[in-house]
């Protein structure tokens, strides 16, 4: 199955595309997105071993928690192919990360 494929996949979900939606902006840890996407932790964090097992997310550890990112610009891409509404009010979306 190609990446993009993957993507779209991946996205298709609504706990997914909502937890990639609440990282448009910039890192944020479990407890900041259980919150956005109104979700249990559990829930969130199952979901987000997903996406990091995909790629479309990565992690890093800062002190005990751990913060997740979007790690790839073509999931921001996607994003805006499908018309959504966060990532038009953002200007710099996914623009730091490498292409």
């Amino acid at each position: 199955m190609s990446y993009e494929l993957k993507i779209f996949k991946a996205l298709s979900d609504k706990t997914r595309l909502e937890i990639v939606s609440s990282l448009l902006e910039g890192e944020l840890c479990v407890c900041d997105i259980t919150s956005y996407v109104k979700r249990s932790q559990p829930t969130v964090s199952l979901q987000l071993k997903k996406l990091v097992e995909l790629g479309i997310l990565m992690s890093v550890k800062n002190g005990k928690k751990r913060l997740y990112r979007i790690s790839d610009h073509k999931v921001c891409d996607a994003l805006r192919l499908l018309g959504n509404k966060r990532i038009s009010k953002i200007k710099n979306c996914c623009r730091r990360l490498k292409k």
